[in-house]
């Protein structure tokens, strides 16, 4: 397994692409469809002896453009297999349009947060500016579902529905003896290891909420996809952006305990302010935002007042939420594992 690292200035950090090129080739995740970034992967395969031509399968962690935005003009090169999970396939080959680029799923979405004019204004202009880059070629794609087993470059790739971040991210668990030459944290003894994609991140924490508003309970839905992160116990999970990382387990616990952290911090702001919106939660939260974090910031404030209000902890006011159970256990919001004692989440 090689990793490709591509720039990316429309989201933050670099975006990883690993490479299988056992009897065939693969590549989990692309990049995103910028000239510089196709730029980037091309060398970066080429450093191998390989070029879009050759790819055979493409294995997508998500419908995110810097995951999935080159898949498309590398299956026009290769006639390679796009694999997608069927939650996100949509949004891959084109019969659904994102939300930077649908105005009326924008107006629904703005109105539910309570996001002032001024803000939805500026949100819709980075949208604007962005939204060539971000569109990529649409890709005939074949879905998979959970469980499901994918065959990329002579590895058995195992499909871990992990939603939260999009409704159909996907990690892909693999046995890295498979995998030539590849050099394992956890050595000759390490037989599980996970493409994790953006459900589980080195450095912070993935957004939900905003990062895809199709999700249905997105922070319970991550909850639980962090739980089955711990309890498979990888040797060692390799990411979409950043380093690997050798604890996964550890990480996952920390991010779940960090969103318990968040909680609380929600709870403190409607009972110092009384009620409020996502978009005012938010701004007590992050303060300004610019750019991708317009929508990212009041989309996770959302995500936590989603959670709390299907927990009766708070109720709807219009697009305002209402505290009305003033000491609540937070801890039985979230489910528990064995490392939660072991972990910081304000450390995420």
């Amino acid at each position: 397994m090689k990793r490709i690292q591509l720039g990316n200035t429309v989201f933050e950090g670099e975006n990883d692409v690993y490479l299988l090129d056992g009897e065939t080739t693969a590549l989990v995740d692309t990049g995103v469809a910028l000239p510089d970034v196709r730029g980037e992967l091309e060398a970066g395969l080429a450093e191998y002896g390989l070029g879009f031509a050759d790819v055979d399968a493409i294995a997508l962690t998500h419908w995110h453009p810097d995951h999935a935005g080159l898949a498309g003009e590398i299956q026009a090169e290769s006639d390679a297999d796009v694999y997608v999970h069927e939650a996100d396939a949509s949004l891959v080959d084109g019969s659904e349009a994102p939300l930077f680029l649908d105005r009326d799923l924008q107006r629904e979405t703005f109105d539910r947060w309570g996001m002032p004019e001024p803000d939805r204004e500026r949100l819709t202009a980075f949208f604007d500016a962005v939204s060539a880059d971000l569109s990529g070629r649409p890709a005939d794609v074949t879905t998979f579902g959970d469980g499901d087993v994918i065959d990329a470059g002579g590895v058995a790739l195992e499909a871990m529905h992990l939603p939260g971040h999009t409704a159909g991210l996907t990690g892909f668990a693999f046995d890295p003896r498979e995998v030539p030459d590849h050099e394992s944290v956890g050595g000759a003894d390490a037989t599980a290891e996970l493409f994790a994609g953006d459900a589980l991140l080195p450095k912070y924490t993935p957004n939900v909420g905003g990062a895809d508003v199709r999700v249905d309970g997105p922070l319970a839905a991550y909850a639980e996809s962090l739980v089955r992160i711990i309890e498979r116990d990888f040797d060692a999970a390799h990411p979409g952006h950043r380093d690997r990382i050798d604890d996964p387990s550890r990480r996952a616990a920390t991010i779940l305990d960090h969103h318990r952290h968040r909680t609380r911090r929600v709870l403190d702001v409607l009972a110092d302010e009384g009620p409020a919106t996502a978009w005012e939660v938010s701004a007590a939260l992050f303060g300004d935002l610019s750019e991708i974090h317009v929508l990212h910031g009041p989309g996770e404030a959302f995500a936590h007042l989603d959670h709390l209000a299907d927990a009766g902890i708070i109720e709807p006011d219009g697009t305002a939420y209402r505290l009305i159970d003033p000491e609540p256990d937070v801890d039985a919001l979230f489910p528990t594992t064995p490392l939660d004692d072991a972990v910081d989440g304000s450390e995420a």
